[in-house]
């Protein structure tokens, strides 16, 4: 069984989908502390093209006093009027692509329900969009499970919990996965060193690296073929 372990993600990449779309079982990973700082970090945050090129869209947390919250007890910050701007943004960005028609209900929908938490939010437009794509793998969120352990040990034991025989990891991986410990569990790592297709943009060069939804409104119902369709 292929198992792949990512934290939630605010409208994620390609490469999010890629590996969710090559796992037999793919782990939300809500149960770890909310990164602030990290310039890596896209729980509650991603791009998208404007006019002016690539730009970030940031889900405003509430600052605790008691230190970072996990991800799945993340507060959004209701004094900032994040949903309007951000759908407005992706508006005004994505209006005269070619598809983006097909999402408007959904981005209304989205953007005027009352997110007080940010796992519910980041769940449900994972799902939706994982629907549009047509990929069927099943999630299962790390907060819900009875794991215990932090970086190496915690996915370990989450592999091992569910019986995974590969590992699917991010390239980052490398930096702090005890190899040796998943060869001794019998839990083969392979890392997704994701290369990012080329598609068609309606603004200028291409840019690489933004949310789906890039592909999405712009090439619609070929997006899966183009997901897959990695550079060699």
């Amino acid at each position: 069984m292929k198992i792949s372990i990512s934290q939630p993600a605010y409208l994620p990449w390609l490469g999010y989908f890629n590996r969710i779309a090559n796992s037999d079982i793919a782990i939300v990973l809500d149960s770890v502390m909310l990164e602030r700082s990290s310039k890596s970090r896209f729980t509650n945050r991603n791009k998208i093209l404007t006019t002016s090129g690539p730009a970030w869209l940031t889900i405003p947390i509430l600052k605790s006093g008691i230190g970072q919250p996990l991800i799945s007890e993340a507060l959004i910050d209701q004094e900032q009027n994040w949903q309007e701007k951000h759908k407005r943004s992706i508006a005004h960005s994505y209006s005269k692509a070619s598809f983006f028609n097909e999402y408007v209900s959904w981005l209304d929908d989205l953007y005027s329900r009352h997110w007080m938490c940010l796992s519910p939010l980041l769940n449900n437009s994972t799902l939706y969009l994982l629907q549009r794509l047509g990929i069927e793998t099943p999630l299962m969120y790390s907060s819900q499970m009875n794991v215990q352990g932090s970086k190496s040990d915690l996915i370990l034991n989450i592999c091992a919990s569910l019986g995974a025989t590969t590992y699917i990891s991010g390239p980052f991986g490398r930096d702090y996965l005890d190899l040796v410990s998943f060869l001794d569990k019998g839990i083969t790592v392979v890392f997704d060193d994701y290369s990012h297709p080329v598609y068609p943009q309606r603004l200028g060069d291409f840019h690489s690296h933004l949310s789906i939804i890039d592909l999405l409104f712009n090439c619609g119902g070929e997006s899966l073929d183009i997901l897959f369709k990695q550079i060699d």
